[in-house]
């Protein structure tokens, strides 16, 4: 555990060498929340709700949908996987006296634990700006759930592009199976637009989705509501995360009998 432990703090570390990322991200942040000020603000000018949303609870939403979307930051995994395997320099996390899995897993704690502090720092600056009544469930047995879930759905996500990314071990280009899976995350998860919003068949089966539960229903937890899917959603997330590993280990041991790179 020890040598899991120092990766993370290697990427904590890296973090601060790379002071302008860090405001990039933030910037990042802060833009989507403008923008969701902006829009919503102007169809909450006709209405007062909005699918059972008041204009400070579809706020709440954003800003607690922004933080998580904020923390997820897996998908440099399956760039860096890509990038190694194809110039040969995959063999020097094969090398590496630990599982090559679990080094990105720790490389992921490290860029999340990083970016928490400034993640909730921005969080707090739009609540105190805006003036926005924030609202946030008073429940602990409600916010526990949402952590467990953030945490699987951050898992899930790690595997997803670890497994994307040995996927260049039998094709060289992966590019399309990455945009595929940015352009359904960003839709599904609940980022761009809150997923109750969509018809209810087509939410009911987003229900069948890992996406539903990687972002929008924490943030729909967070913010009192949809308690009733809480337990059903840790069940559905989890299965979710053993049969992508599952996959994975499949996956893993098929293709690298063929992986033939050279150099460290």
């Amino acid at each position: 555990m020890s040598k899991y432990m120092e990766i993370t703090r290697f990427y904590i570390k890296a973090q601060f060498a790379w002071r302008a990322d860090v405001v990039f991200h933030l910037i990042y942040a802060v833009t989507k929340i403008l923008f969701a000020y902006l829009l919503w603000g102007i169809i909450f000018a006709e209405r007062t709700v909005v699918a059972g949303f008041t204009f400070h609870g579809m706020l709440s939403y954003y800003i607690i949908s922004s933080f998580l979307s904020q923390l997820e930051m897996s998908g440099r995994v399956s760039t860096e996987l890509n990038s190694r395997i194809r110039n040969g320099t995959f063999s020097s996390y094969m090398v590496l006296p630990m599982n090559i899995q679990g080094y990105f897993i720790a490389m992921e704690v490290g860029n999340v634990s990083f970016n928490l502090i400034f993640d909730v720092a921005t969080a707090f600056l739009w609540v105190f700006v805006f003036r926005i009544k924030f609202i946030f469930t008073g429940s602990i047995h409600t916010i526990l759930y949402a952590v467990i879930m953030v945490v699987l759905g951050m898992l899930f996500m790690v595997q997803l592009n670890f497994f994307l990314g040995i996927l260049t071990l039998k094709y060289e280009e992966i590019s399309t199976f990455l945009r595929i899976k940015d352009n359904l995350a960003a839709l599904v998860t609940g980022t761009i637009i809150p997923l109750v919003l969509f018809p209810e068949k087509v939410l009911a089966a987003m229900k069948f989705l890992p996406f539903y539960y990687v972002n929008y229903l924490p943030a729909m937890l967070l913010t009192g509501r949809c308690q009733n899917e809480a337990t059903g959603g840790l069940a559905v997330i989890m299965s979710w995360c053993i049969i992508m590993q599952l996959l994975l280990t499949v996956t893993w041991r098929k293709y690298m009998r063929k992986y033939d790179g050279v150099g460290i």
